[in-house]
């Protein structure tokens, strides 16, 4: 994996937007993508370029139609390497702290 490319794909919210219309419904055409975003079919092309690049996103051939699913092994390896280290108790202690000192305690002042 490289992760130099994968961040840099993650770093579009044009890119994100995409990753999130396949995880909501995979194996979509260029066509069916294109639907959903605000932007021309040559520009979702290139996004798609990227994803693909970054391997975030892997293609399959169904007779003439191009299908793009989500490849989610990168994003893990993201979690495993930059996320999963921190456990999960100290990011919710270090949360409901933050939240406490900027008197946000769940509505309660």
């Amino acid at each position: 994996m490289d992760a130099d490319k994968v961040f840099k794909a993650l770093a579009d919210p044009g890119r994100r937007r995409l990753l999130d219309l396949l995880h909501q419904d995979n194996g979509q055409t260029l066509s069916a993508l294109c639907l959903h975003m605000d932007m021309s079919r040559q520009a979702v092309t290139q996004h798609l370029q990227q994803l693909e690049g970054a391997d975030l996103v892997a293609v399959v051939w169904q007779g003439r139609e191009k299908l793009h699913y989500l490849n989610p092994v990168p994003l893990h390896e993201i979690y495993a390497r930059w996320i999963g280290k921190f456990e999960r108790g100290r990011l919710d202690a270090l949360h409901d702290l933050k939240k406490k000192l900027e008197g946000d305690d769940d509505g309660k002042k």
